[in-house]
């Protein structure tokens, strides 16, 4: 049996929140993660993008660095990110049974096992502290306060990018109860940086910061100016705390992302004036610029252009629309789209039906998926055109021969329907 294979049967265990299994587990693994300087980002939305703009801006000045994400959209071994490049098989392998044995001497003395996660998250940070990395970005899983990334004690900084309505079934169905989920993350004395706008989630992190004696920096407070805007990307202006950041470039088109491009930068910018890091103006722009989030308003040049976006909550879903708006004003939009059954389906599709009425209704590969059927029903319920395709495949085959002729077939909903778009599509 193969890494991966080992690692997909703690699944069966679902998720779990809380630390105790994964301190019993660090323990005995001699604690790797207390090896580790780390930056751990939190937030609904944004996060990945966040960790992508810091990773390459590092990377770029030379920093050996590791970045741990999920999910992946192709492989696997993306999650495990080191110096740009995947932990390779042979390193998954040797760790994995590092992590293994030891959850199986858990169970063997009465512990719960750990979950999936956190036997990957264990993995990581037994790969970041052998290659001995100068930072680790670590993105937040689920949450913040029972996430098993939460062990780290002591993180370089805390980032927390954005609060909206997700897995409301584990974090709390009001914005101040996901804001106190989140804000687990914050550490005593450790900087905090928020670009939550909402008053009633940013009070809720506000004050954590504060009881933690952490500096708190609201990062929804600085501006910035847009000098252009297209679907390959934004450049724009900002000034952060004294230091000037003009003609930032980002290839990652949308508004969103120049929230998220304005909090990494944020971030960085606190480490450098604590002494914490040391960057070149022109490497960190490089490193900006050559960030990139597959499946996260991703476009495939070409006739018509494809745009493969995992909008899978209702903030993901704003910023669709409010991107779309602003890259694709006057096109027309097919709109491919799948769902999970237990996400917000009619606050996502009524976003999705601003963009378009014509849709290609599919299926992701996954037990909690949405009936294709049913979602094409819903739609209709909105007014909307609808096809039925069975997978991904059928659905590009299907948005290729649209009499709609469109020139921008948009894919967008679950994470597991846009991974094998984007198979496909390369």
């Amino acid at each position: 049996m193969d890494a991966i294979e080992r690692i997909h049967e703690f699944d069966r265990f679902g998720m779990i929140l809380g630390l105790e299994r994964m301190n019993v587990l660090l323990e005995k693994l001699g604690h790797p993660e207390k090896d580790l300087r780390v930056i751990h980002v939190a937030g609904t939305n944004g996060k990945g993008s966040v960790c992508r703009y810091m990773y390459e801006a590092l990377r770029e000045n030379g920093y050996k660095v590791g970045l741990y994400t999920s999910p992946f959209i192709e492989c696997f071994n993306e999650r495990i990110q080191y110096d740009g490049g995947m932990i390779s098989d042979e390193e998954l392998s040797i760790y994995t049974k590092m992590a293994v044995e030891k959850t199986e001497e858990m169970v063997r003395e009465g512990y719960d096992s750990p979950t999936e996660f956190e036997v990957v998250t264990a993995v990581a940070f037994l790969y970041y502290a052998a290659k001995q990395t100068d930072f680790v970005i670590l993105e937040v899983g689920l949450g913040g306060t029972g996430d098993s990334t939460n062990v780290i004690e002591k993180p370089l900084i805390s980032i927390i990018t954005s609060i909206s309505y997700d897995h409301t079934d584990r974090l709390g169905n009001t914005l101040e109860e996901i804001a106190g989920e989140k804000a687990g993350i914050i550490k005593a004395g450790v900087p905090v940086v928020s670009n939550v706008d909402q008053p009633e989630a940013a009070k809720v992190i506000a004050r954590k910061a504060y009881q933690s004696e952490s500096r708190f920096y609201d990062a929804t407070k600085l501006k910035y100016g847009i000098r252009r805007e297209s679907a390959f990307g934004y450049e724009f202006d900002m000034e952060i705390y004294g230091t000037d950041y003009s003609e930032v470039k980002i290839s990652m088109p949308g508004r969103h992302q120049v929230e998220n491009a304005k909090t990494a930068l944020v971030a960085l910018e606190i480490l450098r004036k604590q002494g914490v890091i040391k960057v070149q103006r022109d490497k960190l722009y490089k490193g900006f610029e050559q960030a990139r989030q597959p499946g996260r308003f991703e476009v495939f040049e070409g006739e018509p252009l494809f745009v493969l976006d995992g909008a899978h909550n209702q903030a993901g879903a704003e910023a669709l629309k409010k991107a779309v708006k602003d890259c694709f004003p006057d096109e027309k939009i097919l709109m491919v789209t799948g769902m999970l059954k237990d996400k917000d389906v009619d606050t996502i599709l009524n976003n999705f039906c601003e963009i378009t009425d014509t849709f290609i209704a599919a299926e992701p590969d996954n037990p909690r998926k949405l009936p294709a059927a049913e979602l094409a029903e819903k739609l209709k319920g909105k007014g909307a055109t609808v096809k039925v395709a069975e997978d991904a495949e059928a659905a590009l085959k299907m948005a290729a021969e649209h009499e709609m002729n469109p020139r921008v077939i948009l894919c967008a909903g679950s994470l597991y329907l846009i991974s094998a778009i984007r198979g496909h599509i390369k």
